[in-house]
């Protein structure tokens, strides 16, 4: 009986794995703080306005904050024991993916329809 000897998976050193991390991360940072950026400037032109932020208006501007944060942790979570260019694809899909969204809501809904 023979046994074969499978070869050891390829994988990512981890200051590779590390580095993709925190460069891609940086970005996705930005993603959210553009978020918190864009429920701050609401909030004030609600205020300026003398009105307020819809309840849709509210699950718009947090979903664009936990958006890029979740699509982060996904690709993170995916991209674990595989190789830097399947890591660095996963992340900018996620980059993607989050800016596409975020931008069909605002089309889809417009910023008037977030006020009350």
């Amino acid at each position: 009986m023979s046994a074969e000897v499978e070869a050891p998976a390829r994988r990512t050193p981890f200051w590779l794995e590390l580095t993709l991390a925190i460069a891609f991360g940086l970005f996705f940072a930005y993603d959210a703080w553009e978020g918190v950026g864009n429920l701050v400037g609401m909030a004030g032109i609600a205020a300026a306005l003398e009105t307020t932020i819809t309840g849709l208006g509210w699950v718009v501007l947090i979903a664009a904050i936990l958006l890029p944060v979740g699509l982060f942790a996904i690709a993170f979570l995916i991209g674990r024991r595989r190789t830097a260019v399947v890591q660095a694809a996963l992340y900018l899909t996620g980059l993607a993916v989050s800016a596409a969204l975020y931008l069909d809501i605002l089309l889809m809904f417009g910023l008037g329809a977030l006020l009350a």
